[in-house]
């Protein structure tokens, strides 16, 4: 039995932890919760939206399944996500974006699995005012790439397009503009893929990559790059398969893993039973693949393909459906 840290999170939050722990139970999981509170519900509760105990859990058991956080903007706490990503030095954030079944999308046969480095580029908060007159005010922020944190996640992309039967890593960049910083990704990666001669590899300016992924993304397999573009990215690579409701994320380290829905929290959902589980369930797959139940995981990838060939009966409004998050929930365990 695996202990695995539970952070409902905020918003819908509880609604979609509940519908995923209950078919990972149906499908016959092997885990034991530990639920933690984090984000904005903690603030309020504690004044802290990453209490201690959260982090203790998470150092103790190492593997955590949370749902949307709520991150103030412009103001307030920083992301809870983004600290525990550096905290715990989850490197690797992972986003597969697959055509689905019945899901509304103008392509067909995309599958692609987005590594995006997770701890460095302009996300390290880095920034400082150098004139905060009000008349004349003045930002920099500082992005940040090493040669190390680049070998990582590029390896990490290798190890998983060969332990996965993939053809081909594409490595996104701006090279020719930011010669330092994602120049020096380019390098690392060129001597990485020496190492996988069984792969093919290419690089692609990020201005590039963009257009290419809504003209031909079926040419795209693995897909590595840096923060702020992986960010970009990754949501873009969603919405070619139906949004960000429907795929999941992990964010994976040496030692540690955090798997979470990446879509809001939507407050003015919560309670209303009209949630979409997809996102966190895909992140609850990857999850137990994560964590050695590759079979449990498979089992309920083929129960949500056979629900969502159903979805009018019993899938939520988000992806056309006329059902609620109990509807889905039950559909997915009667068919696994």
């Amino acid at each position: 039995m695996k202990k695995v840290v539970l952070i409902p999170g905020d918003g819908i939050g509880t609604e979609i932890t509940t519908s995923v722990t209950t078919i990972l139970e149906k499908a016959g999981a092997e885990i034991e919760w530990v639920e933690q509170t984090a984000g904005l519900t903690a603030y309020k509760e504690k004044g802290n939206p990453l209490p201690d105990e959260v982090i203790e859990a998470l150092e103790e058991h190492r593997v955590a399944l949370k749902g949307p956080l709520t991150t103030p903007v412009g103001t307030g706490f920083r992301s809870v996500n983004v600290a525990l990503r550096q905290k715990f030095n989850l490197y690797s954030n992972i986003r597969p974006a697959r055509t689905l079944p019945s899901i509304d999308s103008p392509f067909k046969n995309v599958d692609m699995v987005i590594f995006r480095e997770n701890t460095q580029g302009l996300y390290i908060g880095k920034e400082h005012w150098v004139e905060e007159d009000d008349t004349k005010k003045h930002a920099e922020s500082i992005a940040v790439v090493t040669q190390e944190a680049s070998k990582k996640i590029i390896t990490a992309a290798f190890e998983y397009a060969r332990e996965n039967g993939r053809k081909k890593v594409t490595l996104v960049h701006k090279a020719n503009i930011l010669k330092l910083t994602t120049g020096l990704f380019l390098e690392v990666g060129r001597q990485v893929a020496e190492d996988y001669s069984d792969i093919e590899f290419e690089d692609l300016i990020v201005d590039n990559m963009a257009m290419q992924m809504v003209m031909r993304p079926q040419r795209f397999d693995v897909v590595v790059t840096t923060n702020l573009f992986g960010d970009i990215l990754s949501d873009l690579a969603s919405g070619l398969v139906g949004g960000l409701g429907v795929t999941g994320a992990a964010n994976i380290g040496d030692d540690a893993a955090m798997f979470e829905a990446v879509h809001g929290s939507a407050p003015d959902i919560a309670g209303q039973n009209k949630a979409n589980p997809l996102a966190l369930l895909f992140s609850a797959l990857m999850m137990l693949e994560h964590i050695g139940q590759k079979q449990v995981a498979e089992d309920i990838r083929k129960a949500i393909y056979k629900t969502l060939v159903e979805r009018k009966v019993y899938c939520t409004p988000d992806i056309g459906g006329e059902g609620t998050t109990s509807t889905f929930t039950q559909a997915v365990c009667d068919n696994i």
